[in-house]
């Protein structure tokens, strides 16, 4: 691996990931949103650096999860990234210059390989961990102690990788009753259903509310989601106060973020399987040492986490990345690192935003559409039919990007499928999935 610098550094900070799964870019509270209680990653805000437009670049499967760790770990894009990749991983670089590396997360989401560099490497038990009503506590736990015991000749970079908010969403009473639904507003892109078939209507995720979605199912979807989210604050909190304890808080970088966000309700929708900006957004702060308060609207991808933090923590970048150092904008040097966000979901999405505009196309039924999210940032009015001129230039810009990253899924197909859909058409439909998952099962 070839490497711009070699050098290790006992000065350099200590470096903690903090990355959740499944959660909005609109779920923390410092950032506009009253409705949820966030305090410990509210302070985050406070006296780091927020990324507004942090992106999940897509994925090639249902589990959102697990491209998006591929991309994050690797600091490659969508159609490049190697499962099989040991050197110049996030982690691999990071114990290279000469940090001490923890791991843990939820298990089967990111390559095994990928976590052969940390020195201290565990998996938690997804399923128990989203059913034991405490989000983030066993992680906290299992930091806490480490971060108690540490022995602090080398810097440490720990990435802990959150089950939750992802479902199921079992929050303990102390939590949910934070939160009561009726009060809660739904939100402001909520419809009962989708208007098309966008490839994916009975997917796992979509299938964990009836259509068409009620106000009432939503807003319980909703108390559940904020719940577990405060949990994983609280827990977040006891870590950083721990390293507030211990000393080392005023030396450790935080990074904070999430693998895709989710819909829960949004566009009739209730999982990641789209690409809208609720779904693959996603939360990103930069916190510590030599960082400046502030925001911006700079185009990123989560992928640009890994070349920013060796940055930041002065840690040599491997050469060939597809990630971007976010450093510049952190610096103030530059506005942006990205003039366009390519994003892709399966055979079914593609999209793409440059400035205000955002084409998102659906191939398979032969559907487009066009919003200006300076003016429509709920992406509710599609101008793809009124202004035919901009689709054309955002239909070309998607295809310049799809060579860009290696895309080769064809924008337009010859037997387009239909894109109507009814209430019916969509019980049917889970139906027959439920009955071939059965079958399936019978067999095993």
């Amino acid at each position: 691996m070839d490497y711009r610098v070699q050098a290790a550094d006992a000065a350099k900070p200590n470096v903690l990931f903090l990355f959740t799964d499944d959660q909005r870019a609109d779920t923390i509270a410092a950032l506009g949103n009253p409705h949820i209680k966030t305090p410990n990653i509210d302070e985050l805000v406070r006296s780091g650096f927020v990324f507004n437009n942090a992106y999940c670049m897509g994925s090639t499967m249902p589990a959102v999860c697990n491209p998006s760790r591929h991309m994050m770990h690797s600091g490659m894009s969508l159609f490049r990234y190697d499962p099989k990749q040991i050197e110049g991983t996030f982690g691999e670089t990071m114990k290279r210059a000469g940090y001490t590396t923890y791991h843990e997360s939820k298990r089967g989401n990111t390559a095994r390989k990928y976590h052969t560099a940390f020195d201290h490497s565990q998996y938690l038990n997804d399923q128990a961990e989203r059913t034991s009503g405490h989000h983030g506590r066993t992680i906290a736990n299992h930091a806490v102690k480490f971060l108690k015991d540490y022995d602090r000749d080398n810097p440490f970079f720990m990435y802990l990788g959150f089950a939750g908010p992802h479902d199921p969403r079992v929050a303990a009473e102390e939590w949910k009753a934070l939160y009561d639904p009726a009060e809660l507003p739904l939100p402001e892109n909520y419809k009962p259903l989708h208007p098309f078939d966008n490839g994916e209507m009975v997917i796992r995720d979509e299938q964990l509310a009836p259509w068409p979605r009620t106000e009432e199912t939503v807003r319980e979807h909703l108390r559940d989601y904020y719940a577990c989210i405060s949990s994983i604050d609280f827990n977040i909190g006891r870590i950083i106060a721990t390293l507030k304890e211990t000393g080392q808080f005023e030396n450790t970088i935080i990074v904070f973020s999430s693998d895709h966000g989710l819909a829960v309700g949004s566009h009739g929708l209730f999982g990641k399987q789209s690409l809208y900006e609720h779904s693959m957004k996603a939360p990103l702060i930069f916190s510590g040492p030599g960082i400046p308060h502030g925001q911006s609207e700079a185009f990123c991808y989560l992928f640009d986490i890994f070349p920013t933090v060796c940055d930041l923590a002065h840690v040599p970048i491997p050469a060939g990345l597809d990630g971007k150092s976010l450093s510049p904008v952190i610096d103030g040097k530059s506005t942006g690192v990205r003039d366009d966000i390519f994003l892709a979901y399966r055979n079914v999405m593609r999209g793409v935003r440059h400035g205000d505009w955002k084409l998102i196309r659906y191939p398979q039924v032969n559907v487009t559409q066009l919003f200006n999210l300076r003016e429509d940032p709920l992406e509710l009015h599609d101008l793809s039919e009124s202004d035919q001129e901009q689709t054309d230039r955002m239909m070309t810009l998607l295809i310049k990007q799809q060579s860009v990253y290696d895309d080769k899924q064809p924008l337009i197909v010859e037997n387009p499928q239909p894109a109507t859909i009814t209430v019916e058409m969509i019980n049917k439909a889970a139906e027959q999935a439920a009955n071939k998952k059965r079958k399936v099962k019978r067999r095993k």
